[in-house]
């Protein structure tokens, strides 16, 4: 599974390296609310929970759901406007989001909360009515939040946009000026590097510098970013933005919404040495381990290393059944063989295997 961008034609000079203040609130703002996926800003968000004043603290989960899984194109609304790149500050950015339509704007704020279709032309809830009832049955289903936010903002859009520039104003002097002014000069060195690298080294390099997950195919005219979900979107005449967080990881972010320039949002500063396996590469791992046979061989193989005959006298299997089964784990990258003169033996990848957990959960939160 995988998102694919259609950069076919695309020009260097179309390509942007820029940090957004009104990105990296939003991710402030998601490792607030699921500090879980941010094990290494405990304390940031321990120190900013402590002093935050209870009534902002009520209404930083009154909308929550916009940037809690993951986060909504409301914060990176200069994808939106044609030729518009991120602001230097956050009222500039503040005032690009002013600059979608009521339309634009309800769409992006119900993607989560209603599911509403992304990557596609169509329709939105403010002109069809049959899309704003299936809309507000859906945010129902999702909870009595979800719904109240849906029927207020199809009702009155400019009160919902006037109420959320608000709430980002006041995180802002309440917490988020000071985490800016501390974060910036690290993003700005990170997109001149690779602003840099873009320049001397081309548009592969450029954007592989950003992730392990990202692919360049130049003769095909294709980028590939290893998620867990898919889709599908091209530049055509538009800029490609590519914006850092330092917040972020392990996070990597494609906006890649129906009319909107692509949008690759990536942590910097990732703590991750090797390249992370891909997701197929996580569900071979896992499917390989589901099996009770090949968990027994991994108890062993843990432990030594074995040829396959001895395998079978251990278990008492055949030696082709065993074959097999350490056919699966090989595929899977979960065990190394080496020849030992006429012998081959086979020995559990402890190292592969210790990182499961922390791969998974990078996988399924990319």
């Amino acid at each position: 599974m995988s998102v694919r961008i259609d950069i076919a034609g695309l020009r260097p000079e179309r390509v942007a390296v820029v940090p957004s203040p009104l990105a990296e609130l939003c991710m402030a703002l998601h490792a607030l609310s699921e500090p879980g996926h941010h094990p290494g800003l405990q304390g940031w968000v321990t120190g900013v929970t402590a002093r935050l004043d209870s009534h902002l603290a009520d209404r930083l989960c009154e909308a929550d759901f916009l940037w809690r899984t993951t986060f909504s194109d409301l914060f990176l609304p200069y994808a939106g406007i044609p030729g518009a790149l991120p602001g230097a500050t956050l009222a500039e950015e503040l005032d690009l989001l002013d600059k979608l339509s009521d339309e634009e704007f309800v769409d992006a704020a119900l993607e989560f909360s209603c599911a509403l279709p992304y990557g596609v032309p169509g329709p939105g809830p403010l002109s069809d009515a049959d899309l704003r009832r299936r809309a507000l049955e859906l945010a129902a289903a999702r909870g009595p939040r979800q719904l109240r936010f849906g029927e207020r903002l199809l009702t009155d859009p400019p009160r919902i946009r006037a109420w959320l520039r608000q709430f980002l104003q006041d995180c802002d002097e309440a917490f988020f000026a000071e985490t800016w002014s501390r974060l910036r000069h690290q993003l700005t060195a990170d997109a001149r590097h690779k602003t840099d690298l873009l320049r001397r080294k081309g548009l592969t390099e450029a954007l592989t510098s950003v992730s392990p997950a990202v692919t360049v195919d130049e003769t095909a005219g294709l980028i590939t970013i290893d998620k867990l979900g898919s889709g599908r979107t091209a530049t055509a005449g538009r800029d490609l933005l590519l914006v850092p967080t330092s917040l972020g990881w392990p996070h990597l972010m494609v906006l890649h919404r129906y009319g909107w320039q692509p949008v690759l949002h990536y942590p910097v500063g990732s703590p991750e040495l090797a390249a992370p396996p891909s997701v197929e590469q996580l569900t071979l791992r896992m499917t390989a381990l589901s099996h009770p046979v090949r968990m027994r061989l991994c108890r062993s193989l843990a432990r030594s290393a074995f040829t396959t005959s001895e395998l079978a006298q251990i278990h008492g299997m055949t030696a082709p059944e065993i074959s097999r089964h350490l056919g699966v784990l090989k595929k899977a990258g979960l065990i190394t063989t080496r020849r030992r003169g006429r012998y081959v033996q086979h020995q559990l990848d402890v190292t592969v295997v210790a990182r499961l957990g922390s791969d998974f959960l990078e996988g399924v939160l990319r």
